[in-house]
């Protein structure tokens, strides 16, 4: 899943860099859902996520945005690597500030197996989590933790977190915590950010066992078939509901969904070979996104306001998917060659990125850099560097084109 990036970066033309881009509607061109809220029909897709196959220890199964404009990979040794942006320790790098370019493995971690943001199951099911978030350390809250911290949970399959709320699958079901100001953790109330709830059970349906958990304003859970349910924040639900917010998990029209990414205002999935996107730009329906060809997962960035005395400008989400095929398309802004097309270009149409030497099996956003894992365990990443998010061991020099970044 993937994490909220409000972006501080300044590409090395300054404002100029942002200002084209700026109004762009990434989420055209879309689809509305029917009257009743059912989607549009889709030809049949059975296909899945790309299978990664490497031998090296340092090559990536696995990958994820951590926070702010930072990145984690999952290494096949079961460890994790991560770069970029170092503000709230996401690097896991111990006390060391700085932002880097160079991935390094995060401090302590070994035979992960699950990797979501900045937090990590390993084979004995603990989870580890570090940066900002709702880390259970006491009564302490939310918390900034520069290396990993174990919760204090039992053992689980899956953990995904933001900076105030989590959940995690474990074996009896669902728990959530933190935050509950949209009812991401299903309590009645209040919904405020403070009081922190504690871990609690949630209550669903009958149903397959669940796979996958994602939690940002809103929760979802999805299950072994590719069903969900979803609560938390009225716009970001993908199903209709007269509360707000709806803290009562309840089945989505959604299905079968392969891919889900959450993201503050917006979310995306990808379901039966289409990409839907909804939220704050696009309205609590979820909205067909056209794609060139059946994708399997999307990633997304949520809508960001920044100013330029005398004016406030209003930065679109934007997407990239990965195609069944192992290609990759971006929508939406370009002016650090974040669509991948070779130009900075705004991508008002999916435009397919070039330069990837191997098929893609997953892809990952910031509002300014967009990362890809190929089946090859190898990672490119194209667009804005001011963080080092391009990973490649050089700070500031952006790219137009996918370069590949140097695991460790």
């Amino acid at each position: 899943m993937a994490s909220a990036s409000c972006s501080s970066a300044r590409e090395e033309g300054g404002e100029e860099a942002l200002l084209p881009d700026a109004s762009f509607e990434a989420s055209n061109p879309l689809e509305d859902a029917g009257a009743d809220g059912s989607l549009p029909d889709a030809a049949p897709f059975d296909g899945g996520l790309l299978p990664v196959e490497c031998e090296s220890p340092s090559c990536a199964v696995a990958l994820v945005t951590a926070q702010d404009e930072s990145f984690c990979a999952l290494l096949r040794d079961g460890t994790v690597a991560c770069w970029g942006a170092n503000k709230d320790g996401q690097l896991g790098r111990g006390e060391a500030p700085d932002d880097s370019a160079t991935p390094a493995r995060v401090v302590g971690l070994s035979d992960i197996v699950a990797l979501d943001h900045t937090c990590a199951v390993d084979k004995t099911g603990a989870a580890w989590c570090w940066g900002t978030g709702p880390y259970l350390q006491g009564d302490a809250g939310i918390t900034t933790e520069r290396t990993p911290v174990k919760l204090d949970i039992p053992p689980a399959k899956k953990v995904s977190a933001n900076a105030r709320t989590a959940c995690a699958v474990v074996e009896s079901g669902v728990l959530c915590w933190g935050s509950n100001a949209s009812g991401q953790v299903a309590a009645d109330g209040p919904f405020t950010l403070a009081p922190l709830h504690p871990p609690r059970a949630i209550a669903f349906g009958p149903g397959a066992p669940i796979r996958d958990v994602a939690v940002n304003e809103v929760s979802f859970i999805v299950r072994e078939d590719g069903t969900s349910e979803s609560w938390g924040a009225n716009i970001l639900l993908a199903r209709a509901s007269s509360l707000s917010p709806d803290p009562i998990p309840l089945p989505t029209t959604l299905g079968p969904i392969t891919a889900v990414d959450l993201v503050a205002d917006r979310a995306c999935v990808a379901a039966g070979g289409a990409a839907y996107c909804w939220g704050t730009e696009d309205g609590p329906t979820p909205r067909l996104v056209r794609t060139p060809e059946p994708i399997v997962q999307i990633a997304t960035t949520r809508t960001v306001r920044e100013s330029f005395y005398p004016y406030d400008v209003l930065r679109s989400a934007r997407w990239c998917a990965a195609a069944a095929s192992g290609a990759v398309f971006c929508v939406g802004e370009n002016g650090s060659g974040q669509a991948g097309d070779g130009t900075k270009t705004p991508a008002f149409r999916p435009v397919a990125v070039v330069g990837l030497p191997t098929p893609a099996a997953q892809v990952r956003t910031t509002h300014d850099t967009t990362c890809v894992l190929l089946t090859s365990g190898e990672i490119y990443c194209f667009g804005n560097n001011y963080h080092g998010q391009l990973g490649n061991g050089v700070m500031r020099k952006s790219s137009i084109v996918p370069v590949k970044v140097s695991l460790p």
